[in-house]
């Protein structure tokens, strides 16, 4: 844990220090790197925390930006007050469209996802309810304002994604220690033992489809708000795929992980722009190498470890807290026993 925060950081110092030493076109690609982050981070919670296969991620990340684009030129509402707006249309979204399906596994509810996102994005080319533009998208869209300021610049942008960003990564972490956390993590095991556990392993589904769609929602309106126009492109079957790929390539359910896939995936390519098309195979050749050298991912998760001296406290306090007779009946386990019987087992 110390190692972790000590991480974060030196990660949020040298990104503290950007504004002031990157020019402007690097800093919008730190940009898209935070969106990307927050987009692979919330589909971590559904594909890395609850090991649900899901390849139409882009979906709900398409739903977010179309309800603050929509909300805000026809309404005129402020984008900043749109995020929570945002988040719950597309946790909605995703509770109706996932609970028909949630009971399926593996290649199947793949399938039916890949299958979502293409629906999505075919609806919204079509202009649905002649609200979404069709293949032009919508135009127009304001910029944030946070105390009265209008932030236009890549180095502002930078402060309200980055912001974001550090936010996210606290509360999934949270989220991480909670019973939830913990249920999520037991569901993508053995989903079989969790039910045989007393988990709701459909309800817990849901939930973390719409929790993932949710947050995948609002990072959507950040998108419309910095490029002030959004199009069905922006929302197809490869950004999904992207996204995937971060998550998988990163190490799924470890949130440093994630935010290190997502900072390869986007800025790699950039770095080696100067490569022309040769950049895209040199990628697609360390994808293949790491796949094959490191199929965990960059960095794992990795389960807690019980230490024998854990076995000996929780063994010790049982023992020392028993006092009367057992559960069976029988006397109660000394504290000093239980400690030598713990330490018998734990060899």
């Amino acid at each position: 844990m110390k190692r972790l925060a000590l991480g974060y950081g030196v990660a949020a110092a040298v990104l503290c220090a950007c504004p002031f030493a990157l020019g402007p076109y690097w800093l919008d690609v730190l940009n898209n790197v935070g969106l990307y982050v927050l987009l692979a981070l919330s589909l971590n919670l559904i594909l890395g925390d609850a090991g649900l296969f899901n390849m139409g991620h882009a979906a709900f990340y398409a739903v977010g930006a179309y309800t603050a684009a929509i909300l805000n030129t026809r309404f005129h509402v402020p984008v900043l007050w749109l995020l929570p707006v945002s988040g719950v249309v597309a946790a909605l979204f995703a509770t109706a469209v996932a609970r028909p399906v949630v009971h399926l596994r593996g290649d199947y509810l793949l399938i039916v996802t890949i299958g979502l996102g293409e629906i999505v994005r075919i609806a919204l080319v079509n202009d649905v309810l002649g609200l979404t533009g069709g293949a032009n998208g919508i135009f127009g869209i304001s910029r944030p304002s946070v105390l009265g300021h209008r932030i236009r610049r890549p180095d502002e942008f930078f402060w309200l994604i980055w912001a974001c960003v550090a936010l996210t990564v606290f509360l999934f972490h949270r989220l991480e220690q909670s019973r939830f956390g913990r249920a999520l993590t037991y569901l993508r095991e053995d989903a079989v033992a969790a039910e045989g556990s007393g988990v709701p392993t459909a309800r817990y589904r849901l939930l973390a489809f719409a929790l993932g769609a949710a947050w995948a929602g609002m990072t959507g309106t950040l998108y419309a708000a910095k490029m002030t126009i959004i199009s069905p492109e922006s929302f197809g079957f490869w950004e999904s795929v992207v996204l995937f790929l971060m998550v998988i390539l990163g190490g799924a359910g470890s949130i440093p992980g994630v935010v290190v896939g997502a900072a390869l995936v986007v800025g790699l390519p950039e770095l080696f722009r100067g490569f022309a098309t040769a950049r895209m195979l040199v990628f697609g050749l360390v994808m293949m190498v790491m796949m094959v050298v490191r199929p965990q991912g960059l960095l794992p998760f990795r389960m807690g470890r019980f230490k024998p001296s854990d076995l000996d406290a929780a063994l010790g306090a049982r023992g020392a807290g028993g006092g009367g007779a057992g559960a069976g009946g029988g006397p109660a386990e000394p504290g000093a026993d239980g400690a030598a019987r713990g330490a018998e087992v734990a060899k």
